[in-house]
């Protein structure tokens, strides 16, 4: 049994990927540094507010003469404050992929309950039924007793918090046998007929095999190595060339024709 909750995705690749999710610990530290954070923004912004605001106030009632005008601002002072308030997370978490300073720190990230990055929509629907979930302490709630622990703006955005991995960054290394077979399939084969996202699925999985178990590295590689195949019309691989320096020899094909940097 495992001790934390985990969700489990398959890539376009046929790769499994597996995150561990973030409690409700880690959540409410992240949430605890992020509304100081959030503080001190409107702290600094109602000082300034409130010092325009007496400026204005008193001209404006010498020209208008309205007695309601500090009404007015007091409204507006609100309505950016809310706008601050949601626009924090929404800004974050859509241009950091996931993360606000406080969930940077406790080292969660928000993702699609796809596994991809969440976009300006997630963010926005998560920011805007925060306060509901803030009020007695509703979202902590539904992450306590929820299966994969999502509070109620996690469920409407179709969003999921895990854990943030640390990986080390990926290398992608090609043999030096791949070269004379990348020359001949330029003499022989229609490169060009591959498009940039077959291009982009093939160099995915050279950064991933040397993470992958041997029988699912051999399993993709013989799969991605049919479908391009089939791709530039290649009848027969040259001999000896096993499926993944099939795939090195295509991807540095690619790189040196016309279509590709060019």
């Amino acid at each position: 049994m495992h001790i934390f909750n985990r969700v489990k995705y398959q890539t376009p690749e046929s790769v499994e990927l597996e995150f561990v999710l973030a409690g409700i610990g880690s959540r409410a530290w992240a949430l605890v540094i992020d509304y100081h954070v959030l503080a001190l923004i409107l702290v600094v912004f109602l000082i300034a507010w409130v010092a325009i605001a007496f400026q204005l106030i008193d001209w404006l009632s010498n020209i208008v003469g309205s007695e309601n005008i500090g009404l007015w601002f007091l409204a507006i002072a609100i309505l950016v404050n809310y706008f601050v308030y949601t626009g924090y997370f929404v800004f974050f978490e859509t241009l950091w992929h996931g993360q606000t300073p406080g969930k940077r720190i406790a080292k969660i990230r928000v993702i699609k309950d796809n596994g991809q990055p969440v976009g300006l929509q997630q963010a926005a629907l998560r920011a805007l039924l925060r306060p509901i979930d803030d009020t007695l302490f509703l979202g902590a709630f539904f992450i306590l007793f929820g299966r994969r622990e999502k509070r109620l703006g996690d469920w409407i955005a179709g969003t999921v918090v895990i854990q943030a991995q640390t990986r080390p960054v990926s290398t992608l290394t090609i043999s030096q046998q791949a070269k004379p077979i990348s020359e001949q399939l330029l003499q022989t084969t229609n490169i060009s007929a591959m498009l940039p996202d077959d291009f982009a699925v093939i160099r995915e999985y050279l950064l991933r095999r040397s993470g992958m178990a041997a029988k699912a590295r051999n399993s993709v590689a013989l799969q991605l190595a049919k479908q391009v195949k089939a791709i530039i019309n290649l009848e027969k691989v040259p001999e000896n060339v096993s499926p993944d320096l099939f795939l090195e020899a295509i991807y540095l094909s690619y790189q040196q024709s016309s279509n590709f940097g060019q």
